[in-house]
């Protein structure tokens, strides 16, 4: 497993992470047992992922706790989450030291190595700067948390407007960000600032449904072409993509994907959620996998340059 260094924080971390909510939730969502969730973590785990994201909303945090529960507490870096929004009213900064005191019961842990604010809109940030900050020092200060994390609202902030604020402020120590192929804005308006910043980059949105679904993919760019943003002949293509397939390349255009983000400058780890082995060993495969080709990627970058907002489709409720 490839390794970097999660920004100033110093955690030396695996390329690859392993998310525990999305789609899947660790396979829950589909219908896996609790004890097959543990075992799939585990199996992360021992395959060289060192970097684990869960959050109390996912309903992941017991899974993770049990199945590192017989590991060495500095071979994982933990990393979960709360919500600014709580019960339909914003969090309060009690709300908040309760979640950060469940978290670390249900990890079974004395300490969460990232704890970052949940999916904060731009138009949520300044209180949460006001409200919920402090909290968040003096849980670091307790040694409760090492790091201070904040993820953004995905397809609500497709120019990362509330990243780029936070990066400026310089409290946060980890940021999560939603970037694809198809969504690469952060590559034009971010990233430079967080490397600037030594701001570590957690990666979602990486692979979601548009990548693994061929019919999803022709149709969202028929649309695009419809309205100029790609070139008309993209139109008739049901394989828009596949041009990134080849012997020399990729071997499909999800791994395609995964390795466009993981050699993206800017980027630290890329998330991927799984509820399955065999899926979590080719992810795994993908991320170590080299750079795409030269051409592949001015080829991508020409056709799809102008392209934003792909890809960002969330788990229903």
């Amino acid at each position: 497993m490839h390794t970097t260094t999660l920004g100033r924080t110093g955690l030396r971390v695996s390329v690859a992470g392993l998310g525990c909510g999305g789609f899947s939730r660790l396979g829950l969502s589909t219908g896996k047992t609790a004890a097959e969730a543990t075992a799939l973590v585990r199996l992360a785990i021992d395959s060289g992922i060192t970097l684990i994201d869960t959050a109390a909303q996912y309903g992941t945090e017991e899974i993770v706790g049990e199945a590192i529960r017989h590991v060495p507490r500095d071979s994982v870096v933990l990393a979960t989450k709360c919500l600014t929004v709580l019960d339909g009213a914003p969090t309060t900064a009690a709300r908040l030291a309760e979640s950060i005191e469940a978290s670390l019961r249900a990890l079974g842990t004395d300490y969460i190595d990232v704890f970052q604010l949940h999916g904060v809109s731009p138009e949520r940030y300044d209180r949460a700067m006001t409200d919920l900050l402090p909290e968040l020092i003096r849980a670091r200060e307790a040694g409760k948390i090492r790091f201070l994390g904040i993820t953004e609202s995905g397809g609500n902030d497709r120019s990362h407007t509330m990243l780029q604020q936070a990066v400026t402020d310089g409290v946060w120590d980890v940021g999560m960000v939603a970037f694809n192929m198809l969504h690469r804005t952060a590559s034009d308006h971010l990233f430079p600032a967080t490397q600037a910043a030594g701001v570590g980059t957690l990666v979602m949105h990486a692979v979601r449904s548009i990548f693994a679904r061929p019919d999803f993919l022709a149709a969202s760019i028929r649309e695009l072409a419809a309205t100029g943003v790609v070139p008309a002949r993209l139109a008739a293509s049901d394989a828009p993509l596949d041009f990134l397939v080849h012997a020399g390349g990729a071997a499909s255009v999800t791994e395609a994907a995964y390795r466009f983000a993981r050699h993206s400058a800017g980027v630290d780890v890329v998330l991927f959620g799984t509820g399955s082995a065999d899926h979590l060993r080719a992810n795994i495969e993908s991320l170590n996998r080299p750079p795409l080709p030269a051409a592949d990627l001015a080829e991508l970058l020409d056709l799809f340059g102008n392209v934003s907002g792909l890809g960002l489709e969330s788990p229903k409720s």
